[in-house]
């Protein structure tokens, strides 16, 4: 089965809360199960996920439809009811909304359920669904800090991979999870699963799709299912987990992706199913991969032997490869091994190159299929084009090719003095002091706009993303002095705009705050924007600016992304409270800000509930 959960912002209700969607798509696959009997009628009495009901006929596995939020509301593990009622949550946010305990970093995630009609199987998944997947992502991706999908074990990997490539330029966590025993057998693993998911996609901003599962986050185009009858069923057999879920939870930071850009986020559903997976075996007839290789194939990830070895005495196999990629149709060389990457150090790897394959590195091949779906779905790319995009590293699911050794830790003249005095010398204890030390260098750095000494800390190794003991970041002291540029390097280099510091803030808030105009609208080209309780709060605070007649703080709201109707605490909103006190310029000033607004087709923020 999936769910989405999106992840909210401050709910309102509780100081630094946050708020969660899951969308539950119901894809089996020993994933969170319903069972019934086939004469079974399904009924509201009947919403377990995995309690196998006694029948009298064989029992069968498949989703259950208007099941996983009153299940849900059972489990004190995932939801607090008395908090619900004493906070009066249910009027805000709807009946298909649960909230978390609180936890030991004091905050509550507030999830909200939608639930897929019809539920699938994973088993049954397409590129249709995946697109639907996308599209309600972005439909409500301004509404929610973070995103949870529920989902069928089979095609899990297939699904990550395809959205990680899908959402483009992400800024928050998008997790997919699900288990492999029901989650309401004694014995299981769905609800750790369900609860780590959450808890990671609620507190820590993680702009990738990933997949957890067993304690573990991994990228989610770098994992693989590797067994059926294990808790462990998920592996990332070429890079390490994103975070692991112990005692604590620890987040390899410098491991997240980061999208490096200012461009706002986007879900491409457009992807082309002439694509295949072809995997090589001793004796394979070139009558065989001929066949394969017909139009209206496309796109291919052709698995080979070891470190990507093919036979090099087949004159007849390699002809018909040669034949494909030179007919237009692009042929990804991925290993069949589980670990390692593809090279071309052996004579047997050397003959795919030359007949045209491009080298896969390290690429799962649900990685490796997605890609080229998504890659040969860009119609205003040429062939050379799409093959140039398909060898890059485009969201992290391959190994890059750095150019040049990575200056070491080690080498840092500034770290060695430290270390020195503190003696210590090994790796870890390096690594230590690198990230206590950076936050706040970085954000001194950023505060005066120096950006060499940002570029040395990079250089270093330092995640200028990190925050400080408050939680503010880099960008947020920069978006505080109006270091325009400095907030464009730091942009440029992965800083989050969704991060928010221990008061609630993003950088967007600062900004706004300290007026600083060029960068909040830097910031919302990059995808910047308020929660719902912030533009509810908007509502008053300009209509203190109109009363007033501070036109400075409205322009800047308005550039921020503001809705200028939004009503105060009393219902009226900034324009009649001027109108009310004889503030004509203000009124004026208003009405030419709300024209030019819906002139140039900006879109406000309004604070509404989320369109699910």
């Amino acid at each position: 089965m999936m769910f989405f959960c999106f992840l909210q912002p401050k709910d309102g209700l509780v100081f630094e809360s946050r708020a969660s969607l899951i969308i539950y798509c119901g894809f089996y696959s020993n994933c969170f199960q319903i069972h019934y009997a086939v004469r079974a009628v399904i009924t509201v009495l009947f919403l377990q996920f995995g309690c196998k009901q006694p029948q009298i006929k064989a029992e069968v596995l498949a989703p259950q439809a208007n099941a996983f939020v009153k299940s849900l509301r059972k489990l004190p593990i995932v939801h607090d009811e008395t908090y619900a009622q004493q906070t009066r949550m249910y009027e805000y946010y709807g009946s298909d909304t649960l909230v978390l305990p609180l936890s030991k970093q004091n905050k509550r995630i507030v999830y909200t359920i939608l639930e897929y009609n019809p539920l699938l199987d994973s088993s049954n998944m397409t590129t249709d669904d995946w697109g639907r997947i996308g599209k309600d992502i972005e439909r409500n991706y301004e509404s929610y800090d973070g995103f949870v999908i529920l989902h069928g074990t089979d095609t899990m990997a297939y699904t990550a991979s395809a959205l990680s490539f899908m959402c483009e330029h992400l800024g928050k966590p998008i997790i997919l999870t699900g288990s492999q025993v029901p989650i309401y057998e004694m014995r299981n693993d769905g609800r750790d699963n369900l609860l780590g998911a959450l808890l990671i996609a609620g507190q820590f901003v993680i702009p990738e799709v990933c997949l957890y599962f067993y304690n573990k986050l991994y990228r989610g185009n770098r994992v693989t299912k590797v067994d059926a009858g294990s808790f462990n069923a998920f592996s990332s057999p070429n890079l390490p987990p994103l975070a692991t879920a112990e005692v604590d939870i620890a987040i390899n930071w410098d491991t997240v992706w980061r999208a490096n850009t200012t461009a706002k986020f986007q879900v491409k559903t457009e992807l082309n199913r002439n694509v295949g997976l072809l995997r090589l075996f001793p004796g394979i007839t070139a009558s065989t991969v001929k066949a394969f290789l017909q139009p209206p194939m496309e796109g291919v990830v052709l698995e080979t032997y070891g470190s990507g070895n093919a036979p090099d005495n087949r004159p007849d196999l390699l002809e018909q490869l040669k034949k494909a990629t030179d007919a237009g149709v692009i042929i990804i060389n991925c290993t069949q091994c589980l670990r390692g990457s593809v090279s071309t150090s052996y004579a047997t790897g050397k003959v795919l190159i030359e007949a045209g394959l491009i080298a896969g590195g390290d690429m799962t091949p649900e990685a490796a299929l997605s890609k080229l779906s998504y890659v040969l779905a860009k119609k205003e790319l040429d062939l050379e084009a799409k093959k140039k995009m398909m060898a890059e590293n485009l969201r992290g699911e391959m190994i890059a090719d750095l150019a040049g050794a990575k200056l070491c830790l080690s080498d840092s003249r500034f770290i060695q003095v430290i270390a020195k005095s503190l003696s210590v010398s090994c790796k870890e204890e390096l690594e230590a002091i690198r990230d206590a030390l950076t936050p706040t260098l970085a954000c001194a750095a950023a505060k005066i706009g120096d950006i060499e000494a940002l570029k040395a800390l990079k250089e270093m190794g330092s995640n200028l993303c990190l925050g400080d003991y408050d939680g503010r970041t880099p960008l947020h002291v920069a978006a505080c002095e109006g270091h325009l540029k400095m907030v464009q390097y730091l942009l440029s280099h992965g800083a989050s705009v969704h991060a928010k510091d221990r008061y609630g803030d993003t950088p967007l808030c600062n900004a706004v705050r300290f007026r600083r105009k060029e960068v909040v609208k830097l910031l919302r080209k990059t995808g910047a924007h308020f929660s719902r309780h912030e533009l509810e709060e908007a509502g008053t605070e300009m209509c203190s600016l109109a009363a007033n007649g501070d036109m400075d703080g409205l322009e800047i709201w308005s550039l921020a992304g503001a809705d200028l109707n939004q009503p105060g605490y009393d219902g009226q909103t900034a324009i009649q409270v001027a109108q009310a006190i004889g503030k004509k310029d203000v009124v004026a000033f208003l009405l030419r800000l709300m024209s030019k607004k819906s002139k140039s087709g900006v879109i406000q923020f309004k604070a509404t509930p989320p369109a699910l």
